[in-house]
Order: structure tokens, then C-alpha cells, then sequence
């Protein structure tokens, strides 16, 4: 079964909170919520401003809180570049408090990415044996606290289809496994649908995001990834390619959430379940 869910980093953009996006899916009738995570504090978070947690939160608190809303967490996003150096030397310790944090609140999943761009002086094969050196320590970590960490396609690594088939391959680990983000893989040039029966058979979770006219004239094919969408799910030129995706998921039998990511206005939020709800039902 197919189930929905939201990113709280929809409200980012708005200077929302975790708590305002919490609500908000309660009220709409979600069941599920994905959200980000802090390693450390941040003033504007901890102000309401900013609706990713703090690792330094007490998770017990947390999961009650959740718990009475109704909702379970799907992923945690987890997302510091895990490509490169600088993977190796912030985003690793990062991502295994993300796992322990994830224990704790009973999600089953972690998210990581590369970054925006290729890093400069080094070439793809170094990156590559960095990348997994990285994921090995994580992996280490994911292995005993039973946490699934999911690859997401963000960056000129992971949206290159060869790198992430390698990365995969190397561990062939259940540990190790696919979130599908169908705005990032159209924005960097390629079929979302395509890309995803490519990783199907790792696939653990997505992002479901569409794309506004004017973005994919200005950025397809120059970017690889995007934040959110500015429109709802289903109401820009990527909701075609949102259609197919999730019917070959329910061709294939696939069970899993899907996270909504759009501007978390309450229209935008609504139409894009009202859009959604008859595709996965």
C-alpha cells in the first residue's frame, strides 16, 4: 500500500515550524511526516522559525508529541553532502546521531545526499572511494540500530544513474537502500520515470514534487535538485511523470510513503493530496 506524507521542510521557505507543519497534517488527515535535523542548535529554529529538530531534542518528548497528533515519522532527512571530504568529516558523525536519534522515535529510515555541485580537484573515482568510505561507516552504525539509510537523487553523483548503480552494488547491503525525488531527477534533465524503475528494486521511500513551468525553462538540465516545489503536486509540468511513477508502483506492488514536497501553504498542501489521494488508493 501506498501512503502519504509530507516533508515539514515545505514550511522553510515560509519561516514556519515543525510544529505548524505537525498540525497542519494532522488536520489534513495524514498519517505521516517526514522531517530534518539540526546537529546542534539553530537560534532561528529554536525560535519557531525554522521546522527542522534538533538532534539535541529529547525524543521520548518528541514521539509523544507525534503520537497524539496521530502521526508517525516516515524518514528522517538527514541531508549534509555525503560526497567528498567534507562528508568524511562532518556528514558522517552527523548521520549516525540522525541514526540514533531515528531508533529512538521508532522511524524506520534516514535520508543522505551528495551536494549541489562536483567538487573541485578531484575526480569522479576519488569521489567515489570516499563516498564509500562514508557510507561504510554509516553503515556500521545502520546495521545495529536496524535503520535503514536511503540515497537520494540531489546532486551530479546521484543523478548520475552509473555512480549510484556502483555505490549500490558495492555494499549490496538492505541497509542501503533508494528515496526517489521525482522533482530532482526532472530537474536535472532525466525521465523521473525511467530513473525510478532503474532503482526499484532499492527503493524505500520518495519525495513526490512537480515542478512550475517558468522553473524547468530556467533550471532543467542546468541543476540537479530542488527544495520544493512552488506549485502543488500535480499542478505543473511534472504531474504527467508523477502519474506514471506511481502507477508503476502500484504495478509492481510497491508499499511505502511518499512525502509531499511543496510550498506549505494550506491550499498548496491541500491540492496536492486531493491530486495524490486517487492515484495511490
Amino acid at each position: 500500500m501506498i501512503e502519504l506524507g509530507l516533508h515539514t521542510d515545505n514550511w522553510r521557505t515560509l519561516s514556519g515550524s515543525f510544529r505548524q507543519a505537525a498540525e497542519t497534517a494532522a488536520r489534513l488527515g495524514l498519517k505521516h511526516i517526514e522531517f530534518a535535523v539540526i546537529h546542534g542548535q539553530y537560534f532561528i529554529q529554536a525560535m519557531g522559525y525554522e521546522p527542522s529538530v534538533s538532534l539535541q531534542t529529547n525524543p521520548r518528548r518528541l514521539r509523544r508529541y507525534l503520537e497524539q497528533l496521530g502521526l508517525e515519522v516516515s524518514q528522517i532527512d538527514a541531508s549534509y553532502p555525503m560526497m567528498g571530504p567534507d562528508g568524511a568529516v562532518f556528514g558522517v558523525q552527523y548521520v549516525q546521531q540522525a541514526i540514533r536519534f531515528a531508533a529512538e522515535i521508532g522511524c524506520p529510515m534516514v535520508d543522505t545526499v551528495d551536494g549541489g555541485v562536483e567538487i573541485e580537484g578531484y575526480s569522479r573515482e576519488e569521489i567515489f572511494q570516499i563516498t564509500c568510505f562514508n557510507y561504510r561507516q554509516i553503515l556500521e552504525w545502520a546495521e545495529d540500530y536496524k535503520i535503514i539509510i536511503n540515497v537520494e537523487p540531489h546532486g551530479p553523483y546521484t543523478t548520475d544513474g552509473d555512480f549510484l548503480e556502483r555505490l549500490f552494488r558495492h555494499f549490496d547491503s538492505e541497509y542501503l537502500r533508494f528515496n526517489m525525488d521525482t522533482g530532482n531527477t526532472y530537474i536535472a534533465g532525466l525521465d523521473p520515470v525511467e530513473y525510478l524503475k532503474r532503482f526499484r528494486p532499492y527503493l524505500t521511500h520518495a519525495h513526490i514534487k512537480d515542478v512550475s513551468p517558468q522553473l524547468a525553462a530556467a533550471a532543467r538540465g542546468e541543476e540537479t535538485g530542488i527544495a520544493c516545489s512552488e506549485v502543488p503536486v500535480g499542478g505543473g509540468v511534472n504531474a504527467d511523470n508523477i502519474r506514471r511513477c506511481l502507477e508503476f508502483l502500484r504495478e509492481t506492488s510497491w508499499s511505502g510513503v511518499i512525502s509531499i514536497e511543496c510550498y506549505g501553504t494550506e491550499e498548496n498542501i491541500r491540492r496536492s493530496i486531493e491530486f495524490l489521494r486517487p492515484l495511490v488508493s
